[in-house]
């Protein structure tokens, strides 16, 4: 005779760890809270101080009573970790700052300021031959940047330790207290209160991002670097970015026009047309990584050679374009052109996808990656000596003239509202609404049905095909479709740099765009979203833009960025749900528990089955 043991109805497949969480140093919560808050108000302070003796140093950092340069980030910072550490006594109007974490942002805002501060304070030690050239503001704020993050370090985590690993190492416990809790369902407001809050949101997006692009020198961008790494990393422990995301995922047509909006003002934000120039070409890179997008993120396709649908586009608008160099000698107006430079992009990627397609992976990789190189060296060799003379060979098509839509010369200033719209703003205006466009088109794709298939190819070929999925003919279609996204970009960028030549189409290189920083675009940013190209490929381009001093190491450091995003962020920074549950463990079993039936339940035996 068998005896069951009935089983606890209480019983999950998720393991919830009670073990409280222990404090890096070991300090009174009271004392370290404490100790965050002077801290960070120490580091305050120093900020109105002088931080050197000379002017050699740029940012003038020499003025009493008035920061400047990089003390501003500093302030900035300090603000940030006060209001963190202060929203953890529950003071009325700033609960509302840690509806998520309240420990974890703090110490990540405190860590930033100390790294801002100590990066300063070597940049000047460095540059101007010692410490003795440090005045007293940069000790008081690199001292108080010390306490807040010793303060904050004494500070409980907040969430107890894993199941898993309840007693875990010293590293592990670092990283534990960096982690935080999702934040709880937010009080509803009344809509009007919710479209304020998002418009709130983008334009401190759009503030935070012209003043990155306006960094006049590269000690300037790195610290912002730094300062916003570890902000923003502070702001979604916080659980503010997932609260702001929920709201953009309830109104998500206010969402898309703030943001066209927020980016409409950027060129009137800037008065150097440099800064316009590196938001137009932004724009261009971000536009052929989101039709990349269509390609990996949608149909789950290695295209190592994407960047000659690119060169496509803009060898075939340039030789309508009017240029003295063309061989074809004929000028089609804007739009001609356009549909000439997609048309010619669509058709190579159906040429070249028809043969290839039907290989997966690595061997579509490598054939793609050929694709690339093939196009390279054929405008190379059509120069009229190795073949037909049509692309003047290396030397490219130069003088390509200035757009000109309804009267309306982009190569020329216009004063709009009072601001003067230069040359680099006009074409900046273009390619937003031609991203507008590829957004428009990519959303309206991945919601659709063929959407829906391109997924399904992309998580199982085999399973889709047996599905009824024709997997072939769909991702022709995706190929023929980021085909034309890019050559789209491409009879833009014709126009803005004035000229192309084949050596702006590699696979990898030192300026972007080519094969290699668009596909790590799309990875970096999170493959099958609209935002994550779009942000990767801006951090892409302006980081190197900036860091032009560091351009011989530079495919070095890409390399390092990549290993550590793999290693700690393989979904990407702004990642679909799916990745974020691909990659991350959620506690739930693969399988579920063989459970045994409720009592008065029907079950079925094998044999009868």
């Amino acid at each position: 005779m068998t005896t069951e043991t009935p089983m606890d109805k209480t019983n999950d497949t998720t393991k919830v760890s009670t073990t409280p969480a222990t404090p890096i140093i070991p300090l009174p919560h009271t004392a370290a809270r404490a100790l965050t808050v002077a801290g960070s108000a120490v580091a305050l302070v120093g900020t109105f101080l002088a931080w050197t003796w000379t002017r050699e140093f740029p940012g003038n950092l020499t003025v009493t009573g008035y920061p400047g340069g990089l003390q501003i980030l500093t302030l900035v910072g300090s603000v940030l970790t006060l209001l963190f550490a202060l929203s953890g006594y529950n003071i009325r109007g700033l609960r509302w700052l840690t509806p998520g974490g309240t420990n974890s942002p703090a110490l990540l805002a405190a860590l930033g300021v100390l790294g801002t501060t100590g990066y300063t304070m070597g940049a000047i030690s460095q540059e101007l031959g010692g410490l003795v050239n440090l005045e007293p503001g940069a000790w008081v704020s690199g001292i108080g940047a010390l306490i807040a993050v010793i303060g904050a370090l004494a500070l409980p985590a907040d969430q107890p330790y894993d199941a898993a690993d309840p007693t875990p190492n010293l590293w592990g416990r670092i990283r534990h207290s960096l982690a935080a809790p999702d934040p709880g369902r937010a009080k509803a407001l009344p809509s009007w209160a919710e479209i304020l809050i998002i418009a709130a949101g983008f334009g401190a997006g759009l503030y935070v991002f012209a003043y990155g692009i306006g960094t006049e020198y590269s000690e300037l961008f790195i610290g912002f670097l730094i300062i916003a790494a570890f902000g923003f990393t502070a702001i979604t422990r916080a659980g503010l970015l997932k609260r702001l995301s929920a709201l953009t995922a309830k109104h998500r047509n206010v969402t898309l026009a703030a943001a066209f909006v927020a980016a409409i003002c950027f060129p009137f934000t800037q008065t150097n047309d440099q800064f316009a120039l590196i938001g137009a070409n932004i724009l261009i890179f971000a536009t052929v990584a989101l039709g990349l997008n269509v390609v990996v993120g949608l149909a789950g396709l290695l295209d190592l050679g994407y960047v000659a649908f690119l060169g496509v586009g803009a060898y075939a608008a340039a030789l309508v374009s009017g240029s003295p160099q063309s061989s074809i000698g004929v000028q089609f107006p804007f739009w001609a052109a356009v549909l000439t430079g997609a048309l010619a992009s669509l058709i190579f990627g159906v040429v070249i996808g028809a043969p290839t397609l039907r290989l997966r992976g690595d061997y579509l990789a490598i054939v793609t990656l050929g694709f690339g190189e093939i196009f390279r060296i054929t405008m190379n060799n059509l120069n009229g000596r190795s073949g037909p003379n049509v692309t003047n060979g290396s030397n490219g098509i130069p003088n390509i003239p200035d757009l000109e839509i309804l009267g309306f010369n982009l190569g020329l200033p216009h004063n709009v509202l009072g601001h003067e719209l230069t040359r680099s703003g006009n074409y900046y205006l273009l390619m937003l609404l031609f991203t507008a466009i590829v957004v428009v088109v990519f959303r309206r794709s991945a919601e659709s049905r063929i959407g829906r298939a391109w997924v399904a190819i992309r998580e199982d070929e085999t399973a889709a095909t047996a599905m009824g999925i024709n997997g072939f003919r769909l991702k022709l279609l995706a190929f023929a479709l980021g085909a034309c996204l890019a050559g789209l970009a491409g009879t833009v960028q014709a126009h803005v740099s004035y000229s192309v030549t084949p050596e702006q189409y590699q696979f990898a290189g030192s300026v972007p765009p080519n094969s290699a920083f668009l596909l790590a675009a799309v990875i970096l940013g999170g493959m099958g979203t609209i935002s994550g190209p779009l942000i990767g490929a801006a951090l892409l381009y302006l980081i190197p833009a900036k860091l032009q001093f560091m351009a011989e190491y530079q495919l070095l450091l890409f390399g390092l960025a990549l290993m550590l995003l793999m290693r700690f962020r393989p979904e990407g920074l702004v990642p679909d749900r799916r990745k974020q549950l691909e990659f991350h463990e959620t506690g739930q079993l693969d399988v579920p528990e063989d459970k045994p039936l409720p009592e008065g339940a029907t079950g079925v035996a094998k044999a009868g089955a």
